[in-house]
Formats: structure tokens, sequence, C-alpha cells
């Protein structure tokens, strides 16, 4: 019968009636232990992972951090982003009535200016309807999303793909009408507008194009006319804008060059074909 270990075995240890077997070179009392990888603060390894690895790595963090604070903090100061959402309700309401109804406006298309230290300063959108915002082209632009949404709901072609297309195409022809309003002035030379202002400007479309999607729930023919009626709209509101900025804010133009007048041409020209490929949801 072979033996089998009872309670309080160890394999290591003196066992029940029998005397602990003494190896060579081993003093009484001292037990065998397994043998383990060494751990703790005296592990060479550690030393390495957790001594010379923090310190590379808080260093990396530590410049990253300093990077991305010194380039945040330059950026901010050259662009005031508050000074583009200090809008009011009263403000939203007549901004929206100037980008829908130039026509009607009338009155000036100049900026106001006041004086502070190291020159002019142009007043915020809620003192100024001239001013630009950001606030009325992101909301125009969120509610264009789901007005395609909408629309491609009510012909049973609404797909995740989809959205995600239009949302591409939003930003691509935002894209493109910044670019094209920015080519303005370097092909005339020096109209230093900020670059903020020239994305609230193209960002403006977005007001009339939803107007007209909403039309496309109701009829065809009334999305014809309102596509129209918007483009020429936006079309009436960029060239008066640009032309402020040619001529009134620049003060470096002649009025009378045939020039400017071809290129704010191009300008109103362009955004009939601009609305159209936005408006056509399918």
């Amino acid at each position: 019968m072979a033996w089998q270990p009872g309670p309080g075995f160890d394999p290591y240890g003196a066992q029940p009636g029998m005397q602990p077997v003494m190896q060579p070179g081993m003093q009484p009392g001292a037990q065998r232990s397994m043998p383990q990888a060494p751990v703790g603060p005296n592990n060479p390894l550690n030393d390495v992972f957790y001594g010379a690895g923090s310190g590379i790595l808080g260093t990396y963090l530590g410049n990253s951090k300093d990077y991305v604070q010194s380039n945040v903090s330059r950026y901010l100061a050259t662009h005031d982003i508050q000074y583009y959402f200090q809008v009011t309700d009263q403000y939203v309401k007549n901004k929206l009535k100037v980008v829908l109804c130039p026509f009607l406006h009338k009155g000036h298309w100049t900026r106001i200016a006041e004086q502070v230290a190291g020159g002019l300063k142009y007043k915020p959108p809620r003192h100024d309807i001239n001013a630009p915002d950001l606030y009325l082209p992101l909301m125009a632009f969120a509610t264009y999303i789901m007005l395609c949404g909408f629309t491609l709901g009510q012909m049973g072609n609404f797909k995740p793909d989809v959205m995600s297309g239009l949302v591409t195409k939003a930003t691509l022809a935002w894209f493109l009408e910044t670019i094209l309003l920015k080519s303005l002035g370097w092909v005339l030379g020096t109209v230093d507008a900020p670059t903020l202002d020239i994305v609230a400007y193209g960002g403006y479309s977005f007001i009339g194009v939803s107007l007209s999607v909403f039309a496309h729930v109701f009829s065809t023919y009334a999305y014809h006319i309102t596509w129209i009626y918007t483009s020429l709209c936006m079309a009436s509101f960029l060239v008066r804008t640009m032309k402020r900025l040619l001529f009134a804010e620049a003060r470096r133009y002649d009025r009378d060059s045939t020039r400017h007048h071809y290129l704010l041409l191009l300008i109103a020209a362009a955004q009939f074909p601009l609305f159209y490929w936005l408006v056509h949801v399918r």
C-alpha cells in the first residue's frame, strides 16, 4: 500500500514520524525554500521601468503639455473665439433678416469700430448687426444635417452611411466657400481679414440651404423657388460684405476697378451651383 501524505505534510520540512534529512552544508533548523524571481525595489528591472521609464514618460508628457498650452494660448491670443459667440436673441433675428432679405436692409453695411489701446477694435455681434458670428453658421449646419436626414427618411433612403456622406459634403462645401472668399483677398493683394471672419461669412450659406431643404418637404415647386431665392440672397449678402471688406476696411482699392467687379460677380455666380449641390438630397 502506497504512503499518502497526511495533514501537516511539509515536503521541505519535518514530517510526522520522520527525521529531517540534513543536506551537506545545511545548518540545523534551516529550511529549504523554492527559488523565486527577485521582486520589489531591489530588482534591477524595477529600477529601469519604474525609475528611468517614469522619468522619460514624465519628461515626454511635460514637454507635450507645454507645447499644447503654448500653441493653444498663442492661437487664442490671435483668434478671440468668444468674440464670435457673443450674440443675443435680437441679434439672431436681425441677422437672419439680413441674410435672407439683404435687399430690405436699409442700414449701412460697415462694422462699428471703437478706439482701444493699440488701435481700433470692432464691436462684437451683440452690438453690431454687421459683425460676423459663428453661432448662426454652426446652428444652420446642424439644422441642415437634421433636415436632410428627415428628408431621406420621407423618401425611404435613410442610412447611416448616407448621413456620414452628407456631413462630409456639407463640410467640404463650407471649406470651398471659405477658400473662395479668402482667395479674393489673396488675388487683390492685402485684404487681411481674419480667417474666422471668412469662415463665418461662408457658413451663412447653410441658413438658405436649410430653408430650401425644408421647402422640399412640402413640394418640388416650393423647393425650386426657395433654392433660387436663397441663392440670390446669399449672393447679394456676400457681394455687399466683400465690398465692405475691400473698400471700407481695406481702404486701398479703386472702387471702379474692373477686376473687383468680375471677382465679386464670380462669388455671386458660385452660390447657385453650390446651393444646388447642397440642397440636392437623395
